[in-house]
């Protein structure tokens, strides 16, 4: 499992211009399994994805079509986890 940490490195009136396109993409992956949750930071300087996958390149790939990343708009920290402990109803995590 992953934590991506998103932080804007431009002015959030340049995010708001792909925001449309990024939530395209965000609902794609949840589609596919490959998101769990997401959402902004507060304040707002960026967001986290809390998502899955087989290995970090396979995610590294796939956060390479997000149109923030694209356009240059946000840096992505990757950090690996593993699950060993859940509250009740998120067991499916481990």
């Amino acid at each position: 499992m992953y934590i991506v940490n998103i932080t804007y490195k431009v002015p959030l009136e340049k995010v708001d211009q792909h925001l449309e396109s990024h939530i395209a993409f965000l609902n794609r992956q949840y589609e596919l399994g490959t998101f769990l949750a997401s959402g902004r930071k507060v304040p707002r300087t960026g967001g986290i994805i809390l998502a899955k996958g087989e290995d970090r390149y396979a995610l590294l790939k796939v956060l390479e079509m997000d149109p923030f990343k694209s356009n240059g708009l946000a840096d992505y920290e990757v950090i690996e986890f593993v699950p060993s402990k859940t509250a009740r109803g998120l067991e499916s995590l481990l």
